[in-house]
């Protein structure tokens, strides 16, 4: 796949532009309009039959680059022309048309430059219109190279972020906005979404211009976003959160269907947005199975258990859940002690805090953490057996350990 030209070759007048103009400048003037192409040939006209036609008094304005009346005696040397003028039209110092008005010169001309003015001006709103779109598919190809890399090399990508003024030593992470049974439905549903996401695209372009965003696969929108990678971790954390709350908010007034949000980890360069987006969609992974009802998920508050994601396989992870095995299968009904470990990791291990977190009292709970040990073999004392048993909750998915878990409710045991 080859970038895209920065240049913008000026386009020919389409046909339904140039029937625009003959509609719109007909209306205020009593004379019929051609709007003819760079070639001469008639696109739209108040005479539906000369349409096609080959125009000879606008071929003559294309070769003069000027202004060409055709009176009567210009008729009788110029077999197939009518009275009239044709305006040269142009747009950026380019002849791109000629604009005909059809009448004795005398009558048209008075009407001539106020015409002329208006089917430039259209004309020139095309152009933009173009470049705009030219630009914004730009962007989200750049986006999309990001994310699949498909072999262009990384001093074009480079070339790519310079022509987009998109400094690549600033840490950036990747925001990944999924409708996740978008593929299921039938192919009226994957339209739909579509449509959705280009509106979400669209309102979050008009909020933030600044961002970089594609659509790459059905239901699936990229945001790449400025983040800083160093700092306070409780700080970048909390800016994470507002940051994914405002994303999300915006997004879900477009969309139909549930839709999650996850960031990636911040990192500078173009191996590094494409890191980022890898580490978003498995903190989107991470966090769905562990809250399946939550919108928004933050690497910097999953960056544990989506680390330690990659170790599903292998001796090594075959050790770590045997940590929990008699655990589990002890815990198989009431789930009580898996909820109290939860617990008390997530309160630091501190006692009464994770007490009045479950509803227990004190006591109960030493007796659940001395059970706790008692069935793993470890030393919740010892740091090195805390952390590995720290380390097989994280890989236990449903763990409960960032979302609060359950509450107990059952006074004093």
């Amino acid at each position: 796949m080859q970038m895209h030209k920065t240049d913008h070759p000026m386009p020919n007048i389409d046909l339904p532009l140039a029937q625009d103009i003959v509609r719109r400048t007909m209306h205020i003037i009593p004379f019929s309009v051609n709007v003819i192409d760079a070639r001469g040939v008639i696109l739209a006209s108040g005479d539906p039959q000369r349409v096609g036609d080959l125009h000879p008094g606008a071929q003559l304005a294309l070769a003069r680059r000027a202004s060409v009346e055709i009176g009567a005696a210009d008729m009788a040397r110029l077999p197939g022309t009518r009275a009239g003028i044709n305006l040269p039209l142009t747009v950026r110092g380019e002849i791109c048309g000629v604009l005909g008005l059809t009448g004795e010169p005398d009558a048209v001309r008075q009407f001539g430059e106020l015409v002329r003015a208006m089917a430039e001006m259209m004309l020139e709103q095309a152009r933009l219109v173009s470049e705009l779109q030219h630009e914004k598919r730009y962007r989200e190809e750049f986006v999309f190279q990001l994310v699949y890399r498909t072999g262009i090399s990384d001093a074009s990508m480079q070339a790519w972020a310079a022509r987009l003024a998109v400094d690549l030593r600033v840490p950036r992470a990747m925001f990944v906005l999924e409708i996740p049974a978008a593929g299921d439905g039938p192919g009226e549903r994957l339209d739909q979404v579509l449509t959705q996401l280009q509106q979400v695209q669209s309102d979050l372009s008009a909020r933030w211009p600044s961002l970089l965003m594609a659509v790459v696969s059905p239901g699936e929108l990229v945001l790449l976003d400025a983040f800083p990678a160093s700092g306070p971790q409780q700080a970048r954390a909390a800016q994470a959160r507002q940051r994914l709350l405002e994303l999300h908010q915006v997004a879900q007034q477009a969309l139909t269907p549930p839709a999650t949000l996850s960031m990636g980890v911040a990192l500078p360069g173009l191996d590094g947005a494409t890191a980022s987006y890898e580490s978003a969609k498995q903190t989107a992974r991470v966090g769905r199975a562990r809250d399946a009802g939550q919108a928004t998920f933050s690497y910097l508050e999953l960056s544990l258990p989506v680390l330690l994601s990659g170790l599903q396989a292998g001796w090594q992870a075959e050790q770590l859940r045997q940590t929990l095995a008699r655990l589990q299968a002890h815990d198989r009904k009431s789930g009580t002690l898996m909820r109290t470990l939860a617990a008390w990791f997530r309160h630091h291990s501190h006692p009464m805090a994770t007490a009045r977190a479950l509803h227990i009292h004190r006591n109960t709970l030493d007796y659940r953490l001395q059970k706790i040990a008692e069935l793993t073999g470890l030393d919740l004392d010892e740091t090195d057996d805390r952390l590995l048993l720290y380390v097989a909750l994280q890989l236990n998915e449903g763990a409960p350990v960032y979302n609060g878990g359950s509450t107990e409710k059952t006074g004093m045991q």
